[in-house]
């Protein structure tokens, strides 16, 4: 079995850089650690976890609990978190609430039981007494994605708001006046920022959002087919239709080729969360992207600063409109247009 001497020669570092770097501690250089991870992996060197948490108080180990491990988005997410976390020397306990308040607090309630040394959480609703009480008792915590309103931990996100207007200016260029949006869990923030963004947005254009444009999804593909199917009904249907994460964009694309229309021809489709999959649909789908990857190295840096005693900070990112052919796009434009300095009346912008 590998010593940690083994690593050392391996590494071509100390002993002492060893273990600091296995340690987390941040006087190592990233070359350094990386050199060292590499040698812990080719040689199949284990420290002992459990002698090194009596040590030192810590676990070396971060918990990890998203929202839905079936998420495209939330996959990306997960495994730039334990990227980080790994070469930050952290072992990452991943729990998937599969969008249920109660499983996720079943995870939490298991991590805080194993000792984690901190935790990293993408909240299912918008209120969990378990989470406010840990914050409140010092558990080192961040938020990613979504956060809990009144409970003081630090949040990395992305600028979804920036997004969803430039996602309007350009259906707005492209001439589309009627525009529905399937909306996520109300309970969630990104469900209910994801609307007021959208709403607002349609605001400075002068265009209404009626309520029968608002779809009630659940972040699921189901919903999305079921929404859409609602939209489809209604006597004007909507001519673009806007969902507000990945997942519920599959199904509406489903929607619409069961009625035996097609995207865009007779109604277009946006998503929120751009997935590889939008890449090889028919047609590719224009969608926001948020900078998955960052996010999660993001949050585990935080975390990690929260753990060693710095002060860490909440971090928004940007996200970007990735423009392709399911909107009626003809080409790619070089920059969303302008809000109008005197927007028409509703009544007058919203006829087809």
């Amino acid at each position: 079995m590998a010593s940690i001497k083994d690593v050392a020669a391996a590494a071509g570092v100390s002993v002492a850089t060893v273990s600091r770097a296995l340690n987390g501690h941040p006087s190592v250089s990233a070359d350094a650690r990386a050199r060292v991870m590499e040698a812990v992996d080719a040689l199949g060197y284990r420290p002992n976890a459990v002698a090194r948490s009596l040590r030192t108080d810590q676990t070396h180990t971060l918990g990890l609990v998203i929202s839905d491990v079936l998420n495209p988005y939330f996959t990306e997410l997960a495994r730039s978190v334990e990227e980080e976390a790994r070469a930050l020397g952290y072992s990452v306990i991943i729990g998937n609430a599969d969008e249920r308040p109660e499983l996720q607090d079943h995870h939490v309630r298991t991590l805080l039981d194993r000792r984690i040394d901190g935790l990293l959480v993408s909240p299912t609703d918008g209120g969990s007494p378990l989470m406010l009480d840990a914050a409140r008792a010092g558990t080192p915590m961040v938020f990613v994605d979504r956060w809990i309103p009144g409970v003081d931990v630090p949040v990395v996100r992305a600028d979804g708001q920036t997004a969803v207007r430039d996602l309007v200016a350009h259906l707005c260029r492209l001439g589309h006046r009627r525009l529905a949006i399937i909306a996520g869990p109300a309970a969630t923030t990104t469900g209910s920022e994801r609307v007021e963004a959208f709403r607002a947005a349609l605001a400075e254009y002068g265009l209404p959002l009626p309520d029968v444009y608002i779809g009630q999804g659940d972040f699921q593909a189901e919903s999305g087919r079921r929404v859409t199917e609602g939209f489809l009904d209604l006597p004007q249907p909507p001519e673009v239709v806007f969902a507000a994460d990945n997942l519920m964009a599959l199904g509406a694309l489903d929607a619409v080729r069961a009625r035996g229309l097609r995207v865009p021809d007779d109604i277009a489709l946006a998503a929120f969360d751009d997935i590889p999959w939008f890449v090889h649909t028919d047609p590719p789908v224009t969608a926001i992207a948020q900078p998955t990857g960052e996010l999660g190295r993001a949050a585990v840096r935080a975390l990690v600063d929260r753990i060693e005693g710095r002060t860490p900070r909440s971090v928004t990112l940007p996200a970007r409109l990735v423009v392709r052919r399911s909107c009626g796009e003809t080409h790619v434009p070089s920059q969303p247009p302008a809000p109008p300095t005197q927007s028409p009346s509703p009544v007058q912008r919203s006829t087809s």
